[in-house]
């Protein structure tokens, strides 16, 4: 089964012989070496480059690990040019590599030689790429399946292909497990024996009972404000755990390099500024938060929530939450309130406030899933998303409605709402 990943195939090839490192990162096992050794390589094989003059090392395949030696992995591939022709590095999981800012720097002096690789956390990119690249190094994040890549691999009846896809995530190598039991036992064993072993291993944790409850915490809540007190006050009145508030600050830290969670600032829409707690978590993959809780907790709303912050990442949005503070009349005084709008997603010169809906209601309830959006004074354009399979449209008061399957599988529906 070959699935498509133009999304990120086109990135690459834009950045050819851009003069930097082309850095591929994200969550492991989300598909970085298949972009990498097998969509990328089979594009660069169409464009007749010869086989021996692409040069691939995976650092976390044992039979290479000779090469986690910066030395070798240098030596090796500065003997593998032959010519003045172009050769193209491959290299995955660099981040294995003692010192490889080094090495990365030393093949950029090498003028025929165009390389692309792979990292796994974001110590990666925001410590050691930013620090000593300076600028040479240029990112390409990569996203577990989005549904429309998950729905050109399944196909067949979109409500169906929804449903699996909002149980079971889009970790690509999910397709291949041919039962539901296949997957969640799949699921359950990346996320305890990858992604936590590798936190674990990598921040020299003792004990992770408190990160294992601090996952399931957040995997229960995904989508509510939380802060590191916050979270620290639950473990001690619900779970009777003390864990201090700087410590769930550092395992979130950790969460969040390993990119397993995202977390997403509120913004103060009057106001014009950014407020640093509490904030929101999304999970990187909805599969893999569900199996934190054993498939129990499948709310729809909520995971409809998640894949849309999903997707609109994916898409190259920056993603904030709005908070909007608001007088109503409440009797015979006005009250103040603050009221939330899901997301402000923001790319260059294009602002959308959006609002998540799993139904559209009546009418006369209309008003009330819309309020946040019709609060907000400027000319940016509001939408909500439902989950309902309508032709997208404006109303009356000018937001702009669109059905959950049109925006998952049109990158363009915000700009051609009717």
């Amino acid at each position: 089964m070959e699935i498509k990943r133009d999304h990120y195939l086109n990135q690459l090839i834009s950045r050819k012989h851009n003069g930097l490192i082309k850095i591929i990162s994200g969550i492991r096992r989300c598909g970085k070496s298949y972009l990498l050794t097998e969509l990328f390589r089979k594009h660069l094989l169409n464009e007749n480059v010869k086989e021996d003059h692409i040069i691939h090392l995976a650092l976390d395949d044992y039979d290479k690990k000779q090469y986690r030696n910066p030395d070798n992995c240098y030596n090796f591939v500065k003997s593998s040019i032959k010519d003045n022709d172009m050769y193209y590095l491959l290299l995955d999981e660099v981040q294995m590599m003692e010192n490889f800012e080094d090495v990365l720097n030393g093949f950029l002096h090498i003028k025929n030689l165009d390389t692309y690789v792979s990292g796994s956390n974001s110590k990666f990119l925001s410590t050691d790429v930013i620090t000593e690249f300076r600028g040479r190094g240029d990112e390409i994040r990569i996203y577990p399946l989005s549904f429309s890549e998950f729905y050109s691999a399944v196909s067949g009846d979109w409500e169906e292909a929804w449903k699996e896809y909002y149980t079971y995530g889009g970790m690509p190598l999910t397709l291949l497990q041919k039962s539901d039991e296949e997957k969640v036992k799949y699921l359950k064993n990346l996320f305890s024996e990858t992604y936590i072993r590798d936190i674990e291993e990598r921040n020299n944790i003792k004990n992770n009972d408190e990160l294992e409850e601090l996952v399931d915490v957040l995997a229960s809540g995904i989508g509510c404000l939380v802060s590191p007190q916050k979270l620290s006050d639950t473990f001690k009145s619900i779970k009777h755990i003390n864990i201090s508030a700087p410590t769930v600050k550092q395992y979130l830290n950790y969460l969040q390099d390993s990119f397993v969670l995202e977390k997403v600032l509120r913004y103060d829409i009057k106001g014009k500024k950014y407020i640093n707690t509490p904030s929101k978590y999304y999970f990187t993959d909805v599969g893999l938060r569900n199996a934190r809780l054993n498939f129990r907790q499948l709310e729809e709303t909520h995971l409809m929530e998640n894949v849309i912050y999903n997707e609109l990442k994916i898409r190259g949005f920056q993603i904030d939450v709005g908070e909007l503070a608001v007088s109503e009349k409440s009797g015979q005084e006005y009250i103040q309130k603050k009221i939330e709008v899901d997301f402000i997603a923001n790319k260059g010169n294009k602002k959308y406030y959006i609002q998540s809906a799993l139904q559209m209601p009546p009418p006369e309830k209309q008003e009330q899933e819309k309020r946040p959006l019709l609060k907000i004074d400027d000319s940016f354009r509001k939408i909500v998303i439902v989950k309902d399979n309508i032709k997208p449209y404006y109303d009356e008061k000018g937001i702009g409605i669109i059905g959950l399957k049109d925006f998952l599988l049109n990158p363009n529906a915000f700009d051609e709402l009717l």
